[in-house]
């Protein structure tokens, strides 16, 4: 297990797709071994295989997510961090240690700010140049600091720090005194400032967010540019707002709550039998574990841990040990939850990804496997826009692409987008771009569509034969995000013979509806505490 995590994490710190023989260089692990590594994490959805590269699929957030819910993140932290965004008008993060490092894993940005300034859930900082770092390093213990001196004599540049530039020189001793001096003051005064230390023209203040002993637990900064506050400035600006919202954010941290509530983890499935020696089972038990830890806040028993992850009272344990050697599990009392470093899973470049870029791998593959067009398409308005198409190289392919608007009472896409709403809203809708015959078979009155998009809502499913356009068909499903809301919807174009409809829907609507589901698997990976970005 513990190679396997070597292996996604040198795929996620990858910024393009990577080949097994890299993999096998960057992690000194034989070739096999990553051969095997590799295909149990794309059996399990973690990794995309690319022709022969490998990329971090969406799924790998899984692990992410599972930290974040069992932290308590979403429900008992975001709330204050965009409250705080609005009323500082600057980026805010909330950041957490993560062995000698400081780990982003909560942030709000002003909601009216075209440009937004900050880093991403999931980017990793060094403690030495960011002023949570001197909030947060004066709680570490001596084998922390060892471990930052050692990583600091590794990479003197900060090359893996990919969120911030590159240092200009080598760091030396008199920078060791003044980062224990920086964390002698935050101690002292409670609150650090950095003055464009991360990087140039960026300045940001840190409060200590105390845990139930009162020691920090977290750091919350706001970050702003120098061409709006000078590092004095922002501290008198934002220090008050930002040690009232540290301690109800402490509070509120420390209350006793249920989890944010997400997609269950599934429990672990072996698939020997279908992969043979390829199929790791130690790696897919053990990332069995780590998502089941997120199932409630404040982490799992062993025993619900086990019972969680459909495995043994004992395999668990041993995956919980291995964890927690490698940093990925901390440990509370009886209780084990997720640590930090399952952000650094690909979770920031991942949490960039819009519907648009989930959908076109599968769209692709879809359309491989039936020889059709297949889009995806959102309500706008009266109207469906084309977001992603993968298009089947045929006569009779249709010429649509993304951007396109087509009415959506006409279309397949609209109508399963439109059966999603009430009553009231498909009324409106309808009046706003009054139906008309498109062709000799386009259904207009309202009665009569009204009925079919109720009847398209029972069925799950849309079938439009030549209502848009003379000979041509489509059928679709809808996507539905983590609350079952309709955010987009998924279609098959294609002639209108000489198939009968009955058997289009019959030969199509399976490896739709399997297409689907593996989009909607992703969107809740990827927008599991947020709404759906559609482009």
């Amino acid at each position: 297990m513990a190679r396997g995590l070597a292996v996604l994490e040198a795929v996620a710190r990858s910024a393009e797709a990577v080949r097994a023989a890299d993999l096998a260089r960057t992690t000194g692990l034989a070739r096999s071994a990553v051969d095997r590594l590799a295909a149990t994490a794309v059996h399990l959805g973690y990794l995309r295989a690319a022709g022969r590269e490998l990329e971090a699929a969406p799924r790998l957030m899984e692990f992410g997510n599972a930290y974040l819910r069992a932290a308590g993140l979403p429900d008992a932290a975001q709330p204050h961090l965009d409250a705080l965004a609005r009323t500082l008008d600057e980026s805010v993060s909330l950041i957490a240690t993560d062995d000698c490092d400081m780990r982003i894993v909560a942030r709000a940005i002003p909601p009216e700010r075209v440009i937004p300034l900050g880093f991403r859930v999931g980017d990793l900082l060094p403690a030495d140049r960011c002023a949570a770092g001197a909030v947060l390093a004066g709680v570490w213990a001596p084998e922390q600091h060892a471990a930052w001196r050692a990583h600091r004599a590794a990479d003197p540049l900060d090359d893996g720090y990919p969120a911030l530039p590159p240092r200009a020189a080598r760091p030396g001793q008199a920078d060791e005194a003044e980062f224990a001096a920086w964390i002698s003051e935050a101690h002292g005064q409670g609150w650090a400032l950095d003055d464009q230390i991360a990087a140039p023209g960026l300045v940001a203040l840190s409060v200590p967010v105390p845990g139930p002993d009162g020691s920090p637990r977290y750091a919350l900064s706001v970050l702003a540019h120098t061409s709006r506050w000078s590092a004095q400035a922002l501290r008198d600006h934002g220090l008050a707002h930002l040690t009232r919202t540290a301690r109800e954010m402490g509070d509120a941290l420390a209350a006793e709550r249920p989890a944010a509530q997400g997609p269950a983890a599934a429990a672990y499935t072996d698939a020997k039998t279908e992969l043979g020696p390829l199929f790791l089972q130690a790696l897919a038990r053990g990332l069995a574990v780590l998502t089941a830890l997120g199932g409630a806040r404040g982490g799992l028993t062993l025993n619900d841990a086990a019972q969680a992850a459909g495995l043994s009272y004992q395999s668990t344990r041993r995956n919980l040990l291995t964890l927690l050697r490698v940093g990925y599990v901390e440990q509370c009392g009886r209780h084990y939850l997720p640590a930090p470093r399952t952000l650094g899973l690909g979770y920031a470049p991942l949490s960039g990804l819009c519907l648009a870029d989930i959908a076109r791998p599968h769209l692709a593959a879809l359309a491989g496997r039936v020889q059709e067009s297949a889009s995806v398409a959102v309500l706008d308005e009266a109207e469906v826009r084309y977001l992603a198409r993968s298009a089947t190289q045929q006569v009779t392919s249709v010429a649509i692409h993304p951007g396109v608007r087509l009415p959506a009472y006409a279309t397949s896409m609209g109508r399963v987008l439109l059966a999603d709403l009430p009553r009231a809203e498909q009324e409106r809708l309808l009046a706003l771009l009054p139906p008309r015959p498109l062709t000799p078979f386009t259904r207009t009155s309202h009665r009569e569509l009204l009925g079919v998009f109720e009847q398209v809502r029972q069925d799950g499913c849309a079938l439009v034969e030549q209502e848009l356009e003379t000979g041509l068909r489509s059928m679709a499903v809808p996507l539905h995000d983590v609350r079952g809301r309709a955010v987009a919807a998924v279609n098959l174009a294609l002639h209108a013979g000489p198939e009968t409809p009955e058997q289009s829907r019959e030969r199509l609507l399976p490896p739709l509806l399997s297409a689907a589901g593996a989009i909607e698997a992703d969107l809740a990976a990827v927008f599991a505490f947020s709404p759906v970005r559609s482009d």
